[in-house]
């Protein structure tokens, strides 16, 4: 009897694998087989474009409650399939507004997609879910359990924020902030089996933002743990949604830990005929070096225009370069951290490197006293290390006051990083300042990151009352709640009289003003970036 080798035995395991690449027609399904190594076989509505089935390595993931989709799912389109060179099987889905892609290449274990569209969904957000059965995969990376709701025993706010074992949770408590977002998963431990959402710089280009949105990554509800890529919504919208080719990005499968998306190679799409991929040869590069920011803080370049948004971190001399750009004229703004120091206008064209320095804007003021730093995030203020991942009504949470600060003797989380209205205002602020220091006018600088109802502050020195700054744009969404922070970045300068300061003790009082109030924690609120006394 001929015994072949473990060598020889595997060979011909792969082979056969490999074999197997290709799609079958069900009469109401395709049915792709990436001919993988770990073997990947994924089932695809002929009606609806919905993803039914998902086999990794012979094991059922799909939910059987629920599919996985673009959108809510797009309910009934035109769905075609077709191999590419033996290489790439490739579904597309169009609907008159919609064409999604769902891309399988020939050994690979990743589903690649990409989402066109010409008018933004009925339910107002644009993103992917994939839903995978909770009992197989139930962990979540990278934030763990925060965004895990299955096993809740109430709700704290609307039908999203629950508590389970006495911690507030919530899939909102998932989110990453879009430049550093290149993968998020679920898994489990036991054979170390994870399904990943992997983007990589041009995954984003066509979303809404900017390099610091967050959005829901993932959720393990109960029913089915759902995994994420959101491509726009209402969640702290800034800015309006583009339109246009969204991706490509990944729904990958592995057993051997979480893989990188940053540098996921996706330039296969230029051989695929997708509406609006935009090769490498088509697109052009901005480079320079960023300067007027300290060594302590993030150096982030950021470009966009009405098409296309694009992002790149500084090295420590302050020298970048753009990720692959569509051509055009962009806005491209240099953040210390995430607050805005800079913008200036450059042009992009294919094939080409287009230099622009960019500096940050100086001051003629003198500071005298600075509470937090000028860096657009609430970072170091009391519950800004907790704010990302649980409700502001969790026992984990310190007091929010109302507070004391006292320059030169207070912990920088003696200042909460929201103020309510009518729960934990005023904020005082006590300082002392010479002779020289009191005299003349002064300007109090306050810096917010997001408001919510209209909020802003109002603010007394010593006796003077100042005037009620206008009220920012409105967001319509909740923010400190859903753990977001960041919306238009305000700052109210107030123009303190000459006269009002005094030598020796001072105080600051700092109070929240807006013409309604809420619940609790949905009373109008404000995030603090830094305050500041300038002269």
């Amino acid at each position: 009897m001929f015994l072949r080798s473990p060598l020889l035995a595997a060979f011909a395991f792969s082979c056969s694998v490999l074999a197997a690449f290709g799609i079958t027609n069900s009469g109401s399904s395709y049915v792709i087989d990436a001919g993988s190594d770990n073997p990947l076989k994924v089932t695809v509505n002929s009606k609806s474009c919905d993803i039914t089935s998902i086999l990794f390595r012979g094991e059922e993931l799909q939910s059987q409650s629920q599919y996985s989709h673009i959108s809510s799912g797009l309910g009934s389109a035109t769905v075609t399939a077709q191999t590419i060179s033996s290489t790439y099987a490739k579904i597309t889905c169009t609907t008159s507004t919609l064409t999604h892609y769902i891309v399988v290449r020939s050994g690979d274990s990743t589903i690649f997609m990409a989402t066109y569209t010409s008018a933004e969904p009925s339910i107002g957000e644009l993103r992917f879910i994939a839903r995978l059965q909770s009992s197989k995969l139930p962990l979540e990376y990278p934030f763990g359990s925060a965004s895990t709701t299955s096993g809740s025993s109430s709700a704290v706010e609307g039908s999203d924020v629950f508590v389970v074992n006495g911690q507030t949770r919530s899939k909102f408590y998932s989110s990453e902030r879009f430049i550093d977002d290149d993968v998020h998963c679920v898994f489990r431990d036991s054979d170390s089996i994870h399904a990943c959402m992997l983007m990589n710089p041009l995954s984003y280009e066509g979303s809404s933002g900017g390099p610091f949105f967050r959005d829901i990554n993932s959720n393990n509800a109960g029913d089915a743990t759902n995994l994420y890529f959101y491509m726009n919504s209402g969640h702290v919208q800034t800015e309006s949604y583009r339109m246009g080719l969204h991706g490509p990005y990944a729904l990958s499968f592995s057993r051997s830990g979480v893989p990188s998306g940053h540098t996921m190679d996706t330039s296969f799409f230029a051989d695929l005929g997708v509406t609006g991929y935009v090769a490498a040869s088509g697109r052009g590069t901005v480079s320079g070096i960023a300067t007027g920011i300290a060594s302590s803080f993030q150096k982030v370049l950021h470009w966009y225009n009405s098409n296309a948004q694009y992002w790149t971190y500084a090295n420590s001399a302050g020298a970048f370069t753009s990720p692959d750009m569509k051509p055009g004229t962009y806005t491209q703004v240099l953040y210390q951290g995430e607050f805005k120091v800079a913008s200036s206008s450059v042009s992009v064209s294919a094939g080409k490197t287009t230099t622009a320095n960019i500096a940050a804007a100086s001051s003629s003021k003198t500071t005298l006293w600075q509470i937090g730093d000028w860096d657009g995030q609430p970072k170091g203020f009391r519950n800004a290390d907790k704010q990302l991942r649980m409700h502001p009504s969790d026992s984990r949470m310190g007091s929010w006051g109302p507070m004391s600060y006292t320059m030169g003797s207070s912990a920088l989380d003696s200042v909460p990083m929201a103020l309510f209205k009518s729960m934990n205002t005023p904020l005082t602020i006590k300082f002392t300042l010479s002779a020289a220091q009191a005299s003349g006018a002064a300007t109090l600088r306050i810096g917010t990151t997001l408001s919510f109802a209209g909020a802003r502050p109002q603010a007394k020195v010593n006796s003077w009352s100042g005037t009620t700054p206008p009220a920012p744009t409105k967001i319509d969404s909740r923010g400190v709640t859903r753990g977001a922070y960041r919306g238009f970045g305000e700052v109210y300068d107030l123009n303190v009289p000459a006269g009002t300061l005094v030598s020796g003790s001072n105080t600051v009082m700092i109070d929240v003003v807006s013409g309604s109030s809420g619940d609790m924690y949905l009373q109008p609120n404000f995030i603090l970036d830094a305050i500041e006394l300038l002269r």
